[in-house]
């Protein structure tokens, strides 16, 4: 959207990412109640159907871009992505956005289909130090720049605690931890659940997002738990308009991830001035603890989460300090300066090749 402010910008999207065999969640569509942001765009792709690589590819050949961004982070979508890279890079320049050059929970086919989507490419654009040293293991000679995660402003603006507790049927006049998005293995429910049932009854915590696999695992934790009565789940996908309420009724979020690149939980915290404690994988420590938006756990276990989390309300602060900080960073990391070194970068690639 930013970038359409200036530039003629068109959007070409999927039909599938996935076949339902291998999707882990409910729905891989926008339903229509979401009432999320609408943006224009041509579904044309689906990763399991080659035929569709060549109808997309055509579509996009024949609108006549000068420059395709092409959004990455698993290996699954390296041979349809990679297939349409490598032919248009014949007529414009291609630009990946990495979030991710390793997954999360690898395989061992991801190396080999990642280099085959990075070749088919101009250059890359990652977004914290640790997907650039991936980047630069697989493929050394790739040109590359790294920017940051633009912080997400297409939620809303907060709204009263009051009116947030009141809307989650949350018990008032608690400490509110929050850990929201997706519920998979590495980003570590298990270890914040554990945590929390450590701490006084001062605390509640709030879960929200769809499970991605089984909920089973979480829940004997909860069941088995002191503290399973101050637990709050919204395990659902969670739409965009109620997103404010989650972070206008927390405290702390908290990202007790196994392993991380950056995150697009932090970006949504930043938006909604909310501090976080994190655990020290990924780029984690670079993009929260040394810009000192929030508290960082030296690893990914209960004790030291806990201990991070008692630290954060045992002074008085850190609150603040942290809120001061995340002021700055929002004003660094908007959408319109990411959008403008994306186009330096495409810019100064095209002179040099």
């Amino acid at each position: 959207m930013e970038l359409g402010k200036e530039n003629t910008v068109k959007a070409f999207n999927f039909k599938r990412q996935y076949p339902d065999f291998l999707f882990p969640g409910k729905t891989q569509r926008v339903t229509k109640d979401d009432e999320a942001v609408p943006i224009e765009s041509e579904s044309l792709l689906d990763t399991a159907n080659p035929l569709t690589y060549i109808k997309t590819y055509k579509a996009i050949r024949d609108w006549k871009p000068d420059l395709v961004i092409i959004s990455y982070w698993m290996s699954w979508f390296a041979p349809s992505l990679g297939w349409i890279a490598r032919r248009l890079r014949k007529r414009c320049r291609v630009i990946s956005v990495l979030h991710n050059v390793i997954p999360h929970e690898p395989r061992f086919f991801d190396a080999p289909l990642t280099r085959y989507f990075l070749s088919g490419c101009s250059g890359h654009v990652t977004l914290c130090r640790e997907v650039r040293e991936d980047l630069s293991r697989l493929s050394p000679k790739a040109p590359g720049i790294t920017l940051f995660h633009p912080v997400y402003a297409h939620f809303g603006e907060k709204v009263s605690r009051e009116e947030a507790e009141d809307r989650l049927g949350i018990e008032k006049g608690k400490r509110n931890l929050l850990f929201f998005g997706l519920i998979r293995d590495y980003k570590g429910l298990d270890i914040l659940l554990e945590a929390f049932g450590t701490l006084d009854d001062s605390y509640n915590l709030i879960v929200a997002g769809e499970p991605y696999g089984s909920f089973v695992k979480y829940e004997e934790i909860i069941n088995s738990s002191p503290a399973r009565d101050r637990i709050k789940l919204f395990t659902r996908y969670i739409k965009d308009s109620e997103v404010k309420y989650f972070f206008s009724a927390a405290d702390l979020a908290v990202l007790p991830y196994r392993s991380a690149t950056q995150s697009g939980i932090s970006a949504i915290s930043w938006h909604f001035e909310v501090p976080m404690v994190v655990t020290d994988v990924g780029g984690l420590r670079e993009t929260i603890g040394d810009t000192g938006t929030g508290l960082v756990a030296p690893r990914p276990e209960p004790a030291l989460v806990a201990e991070e989390i008692r630290r954060f309300f045992s002074d008085g602060n850190l609150r603040t300090l942290c809120v001061n900080s995340i002021k700055v960073e929002k004003d660094r990391l908007s959408w319109k300066t990411f959008g403008k070194r994306l186009l330096e970068f495409s810019d100064n690639l095209y002179k040099s090749l």
